[in-house]
């Protein structure tokens, strides 16, 4: 029997779910049990599994769940360094490099358990079969231009909230843009033809900013990209691997530029591929802005979870996507888990 355990998620400013009760009910139909623990920030109530078939769990329970039980959740685990004896789905962010990703993998080696990284659920083509890529980009357009409004009036941006919809953060949005005047700012955005870029280009339309689109036939020159300096605010939309150009090389820093906001929605610092040279951390909700230079300013942000500022409709796009692939739990041999399976294998030396 397999058992699907969907987590509560233990990150602050974390509301999102990859599962929507109707989509447990299709599981529940399928012959896949579900188990959904209660949560009291999730963006969709608990009671609403509870009528669709789901049984509840206690909040934080999954520790303790059966052997066999399938842990699906988002964000990070607590990091307690136990070993981890379960089969997890979620985003483990742990095979490029990354130092608390490597800790992440021992602690799975040690117990045993094997981790299904939602980055590398990947069809036969190599594409991922869901992502949360569109509403970053949204989320994170809107971010990087509140760091431009509050550079126009000499300050750092402050703390950001989650919106109930989309339609409420264009309008909190259009407010601060309206605040500075007429003026509006330019941005450049790499990697807009996917997910990612879409969803910035998509914010950038709405509040009317003048937008300049490249993906990889603009960057296949290897750089350098004096292009990405002659803008206000540069957009990082892509996913970085091994060969991928750098776009702000920690020169940028003493260059003269009109570039005053990276928006660093891939969000990859601390990985040895990340094309941003300038800054070494993420930004968080209270601190979104990084200042990486004072006169000019440069700042950066980098938050690694800007769907969960539209929650709900990040939430209910991700599931629909990533559904099918888990009506096929029940064969983890092949497909997209066997995939995933086999990436996580080569990560530990299995």
């Amino acid at each position: 029997m397999t058992h699907l355990w969907v987590r509560a998620e233990q990150r602050e400013n974390e509301d999102r779910v990859g599962l929507t009760p109707e989509g447990a009910a299709k599981l529940i139909a399928a012959g896949i049990t579900v188990t959904v623990e209660d949560s009291q920030t999730r963006c969709i109530p608990t009671d609403r599994y509870a009528n669709a078939g789901a049984t509840i769990a206690a909040e934080n329970t999954w520790p303790t769940a059966p052997d066999g039980a399938i842990i699906f959740g988002l964000k990070e685990l607590p990091d307690d360094g136990t070993p981890l004896r379960h089969k997890h789905i979620m985003f483990g962010h742990a095979y490029k490099g990354q130092p608390a990703g490597q800790i992440l993998l021992e602690r799975f080696k040690a117990g045993g358990g094997v981790l299904y990284d939602l980055e590398y659920l990947v069809d036969e083509d190599g594409r991922r079969v869901a992502a949360f890529g569109y509403w970053a980009g949204y989320a994170g357009a809107a971010v990087a231009l509140k760091c431009w409004v509050a550079q126009q009036k000499g300050q750092i941006a402050g703390p950001v909230t989650s919106y109930p919809s989309s339609n409420h953060m264009l309008a909190d949005l259009q407010s601060d843009l309206v605040s500075t005047g007429t003026h509006r700012p330019t941005a450049l955005i790499i990697g807009a033809l996917g997910r990612v870029g879409a969803g910035a280009a998509d914010l950038c339309t709405n509040m009317g900013v003048p937008t300049t689109r490249w993906d990889m036939a603009e960057t296949a020159r290897g750089g350098p990209f004096p292009e990405v300096l002659a803008h206000d605010i540069f957009f990082n939309c892509i996913l970085a691997r091994p060969g991928t150009p750098v776009f702000v090389p920690a020169g940028t820093l003493h260059t003269a530029r009109k570039l005053s906001v990276i928006g660093d929605i891939a969000c990859d610092p601390d990985s040895d591929f990340s094309p941003i040279k300038v800054y070494d951390r993420t930004t968080t909700w209270n601190s979104p802005a990084l200042r990486v230079h004072d006169a000019p300013p440069l700042d950066v942000t980098a938050i690694d979870n800007l769907p969960s500022m539209l929650p709900v409709e990040s939430s209910e796009d991700y599931a629909d996507q990533l559904l099918p692939s888990l009506l096929t739990l029940t064969d983890r041999d092949s497909g997209v888990w066997g995939r995933a399976k086999a990436t996580f294998d080569s990560a530990v030396g299995r």
